[in-house]
């Protein structure tokens, strides 16, 4: 056998279809999903419902694509240089091999793009482990002197005074005035606190204000800050808010309480004491429950991302997309023929008049041509997107969407296998049916043949 016949010496040849494919199918693993800022340009808002645009920034620019699917629940209509803040996931263009965006959420950029920072903030904490509940300080037993860093003004630090006067009135109180909110409270907050950790004079800190919109609360998701609260070596509560606001000081401190009341009754000492116990126990079993709840939905995100590569929804979405190019591009085709004709009528009526000895018959004559020529493009260009629509409902009744929607499901045993046959069952199986709309769990109760 020479070289040129033997299969463990010739390179694998890939065809550009299944080259196409590949390395959709690893895009759209490597980045599920994601948030990007930027400007839109050429937006195209497709007569199928679909959404066309680039997004860009001062150096670079993405294509991306939003079907009517996703598009139908924006709350408003995107225009050109606007910025947006979007979730995608990456994929390819397969016919043409270029890679874009796919969109399931848009909003203008603003409060949306300070809540991005603030999840990447998050997660970038979380990684390092600073969030972790192992590494976090419990709070004295026996407490004499309380430090508060808040406004002096304000109406949290009121609310901390009245609470220790009513709990514990020979408790110490020592405030650390700082800005909670505008453009100077992070650095303000910081250097508060590091006056009260190289003064070393309390027992425990209490930093917060009360609730805000989340402009408002942004000084508390300060990266600097949020790392200077978590190696303090003093016992730091975060009292950020009212009950559901939470900020990046909440997740880093030694505890957070919902509001400052709650934080004073927190540090102060009580008759009650196993109460406060229970509450320590119960918010180390969320902060575990959380974390557990996390973990188990990250594994089913993958899992379902897996499932949604492989969904015929995805192949159907890019014959759509392909649908919508071919017939913008027999418009722009059709058009322009028309144009073409009507020039070479113009020309031979300017011909014609100068040359035929019966002017005004000639002219009649080539006008009533030109609107038999139009009228005939017209009709023909009306006959090919009456071609393209019956092609596009035949690719829709061959999808398996379709069957689907008429009332068919498929059903999945725990391998994620599609059950063909009764043999392949047993009694105490679950399967994963699938229906158009969604899927459900059924539990194999008795078995027929």
């Amino acid at each position: 056998m020479n070289q040129q016949q033997n299969p463990a010496t010739n390179p694998e040849i890939y065809t550009v279809s299944r080259l196409n494919a590949e390395v959709r199918l690893t895009l759209e693993l490597q980045f599920r999903q994601l948030w990007l800022c930027g400007e839109i340009s050429n937006f195209v808002a497709a007569s199928s419902g679909h959404w066309y645009f680039s997004l860009k920034d001062a150096a670079a620019q993405v294509k991306v694509a939003m079907f009517k699917q996703a598009n139908r629940n924006a709350a408003f209509m995107p225009r050109n240089g606007q910025q947006v803040l979007i979730r995608a996931r990456i994929s390819v263009y397969e016919p043409r091999g270029e890679y874009q965006l796919l969109v399931d959420f848009i909003e203008p950029a603003g409060d949306g793009l300070l809540r991005q920072q603030y999840e990447m903030l998050k997660a970038r904490l979380t990684a390092e482990g600073l969030l972790a509940p192992e590494r976090k300080k419990p709070l004295p037993a026996q407490v004499r002197r309380i430090g508060v860093i808040t406004s002096p003004t304000g109406a949290a630090v009121r609310d901390i005074l009245t609470v220790l006067a009513r709990r514990a009135p020979a408790l110490e109180v020592i405030i650390y005035p700082a800005l909670v909110q505008g453009a100077q409270a992070a650095q303000d907050l910081q250097a508060a606190l590091s006056h009260a950790i190289r003064r070393n004079e309390v027992d425990v800190l209490i930093i917060g204000r009360g609730g805000g919109s989340l402009e408002d609360l942004y000084c508390f998701n300060d990266e600097a800050l949020a790392r200077q609260i978590a190696f303090c070596p003093l016992p730091i509560v975060s009292a950020v808010g009212h009950e559901i606001d939470f900020t990046i000081a909440d997740f880093v401190a030694d505890m957070r309480a919902a509001t400052p009341s709650a934080a004073a009754e927190l540090v102060s000492p009580d008759q009650q004491h196993q109460l406060t116990q229970l509450m320590q126990l119960q918010q180390r079993l969320q902060r575990g429950i959380r974390q557990q709840l996390g973990q188990q939905a990250q594994k089913f995100l993958q899992q379902y991302g897996k499932l949604q590569l492989l969904h015929p929804k995805r192949a159907l979405e890019q014959q759509q997309q392909r649908l919508d190019e071919l017939q913008l591009r027999l418009n722009r085709a059709g058009q322009h023929q028309v144009e073409r004709k009507q020039q070479q009528l113009r020309q031979h009526q300017q011909a014609l008049l100068q040359q035929a000895p019966r002017t005004g018959e000639w002219f009649q004559h080539s006008k009533t041509l030109s609107e038999r020529l139009q009228r005939a493009m017209q009709q023909q260009l009306q006959q090919r997107a009456q071609q393209w629509q019956q092609h596009s409902a035949l690719l829709h009744q061959v999808s398996p969407l379709a069957t689907l929607n008429r009332g068919y499901s498929l059903s999945f045993n725990a391998d994620n296998q599609l059950v063909k046959s009764v043999q392949q069952l047993k009694a105490g199986d679950v399967l994963t049916v699938r229906f158009a709309d969604g899927s459900a769990l059924t539990e194999v109760k008795q078995i027929q043949s």
